[in-house]
């Protein structure tokens, strides 16, 4: 994957994060128009995370800045030394802007805690269906942009990172799609959609599975529909929401856009769809206001330069 591919897709899910922080938990009838949708958002809109300033990213940028540091130091996924840092950015604010923790999901919040408290990180996320958040999808994009191995070993990664706050197998498996889409949207190949890409993704990941039927059925199930989303948190309508904001733009600034339209978890779904937009349209493809804007570019540089290095 080229160095402008990754440079892209990490500020792009960055500036789409800090972009949709001020919006989350609004419905989407009360989302501004899209071209008043700013870092600052409009003279009495109600925002949320009141107090944060402009341009700042969100649990989401931090706990895929901790995956990536991570990543980078070990030179692998290593669970424990994930779990660590994660556990410090909830605690301490590593890797947040300021330091400053405003916002944490629920399934995080448990199986961090579960970690901190002597459970193994590939068990302490919680398995139970509701507990299917977009946690482990919105930090995931690091593992895909830092991986050099198979496609087999990238799944498996995937789903093994998703372990540590994410335990249910359909949130594994969105982390895993996710993954694999990214790659092939990265690659040389000229694929004649975003949609051809994904629905490659899901049969590489069905493939690395063919002799199990759990996995299928959920691929199948879940998976394998239409791209429509409504930007909620449940992580099967984030990657949905994420593809269809994808195929119905043609430059950055209008998917993220179009993202935070959808209402509710505005932050995750930009950050989600922001990685991926910032992957085809490259740095130069986000609106350098942003990139002035964005908060925290001084945590990021460390990480760029070293994965540039790879």
């Amino acid at each position: 994957m080229s160095l402008k591919n990754r440079e892209g897709s990490l500020l792009g899910l960055l500036v789409g994060d800090a972009l949709g922080v001020p919006y989350e938990f609004t419905l989407p009838h009360g989302i501004p128009p899209k071209e008043q949708i700013k870092f600052d958002p409009p003279a009495g809109f109600r925002r949320a995370h009141k107090g944060v300033p402009p341009g700042t990213w969100s649990d989401d940028g931090a706990l895929a800045m901790c995956l990536l540091a991570s990543l980078l130091e070990c030179n692998k996924f290593d669970a424990s030394d994930f779990g660590d840092r994660a556990v410090n950015w909830m605690n301490e604010g590593y890797m947040a802007v300021d330091n400053r923790v405003f916002d944490i999901g629920n399934a995080t919040y448990t199986g961090l805690n579960r970690y901190a408290n002597g459970h193994d990180p590939l068990t302490s996320g919680p398995t139970t269906e509701d507990s299917n958040g977009n946690g482990s999808l919105m930090r995931v994009m690091p593992l895909a942009l830092w991986h050099q191995g198979e496609d087999h070993e990238l799944i498996r990664d995937a789903r093994i990172q998703s372990k540590v706050t994410h335990g249910h197998i359909r949130s594994q498996l969105a982390c895993a799609i996710y993954c694999i889409w990214a790659r092939r949207m990265g690659s040389d190949w000229n694929w004649p959609s975003t949609e051809a890409a994904y629905n490659d993704a899901l049969d590489t990941v069905i493939k690395a599975h063919r002799q199990d039927p759990a996995v299928v059925h959920e691929v199948e199930t879940f998976f394998r529909a239409p791209p429509k989303g409504t930007g909620t948190g449940y992580v099967v309508d984030s990657l949905h929401s994420t593809r269809m904001v994808l195929s119905e733009t043609d430059n950055y600034e209008d998917c993220v856009k179009a993202a935070i339209a959808l209402g509710h978890d505005t932050d995750t779904t930009a950050c989600i769809a922001g990685g991926m937009a910032g992957l085809v349209y490259g740095k130069e493809g986000i609106p350098m206001r942003w990139l002035d804007a964005l908060r925290g570019q001084d945590l990021l540089a460390p990480l760029l330069q070293k994965l540039n290095e790879r």
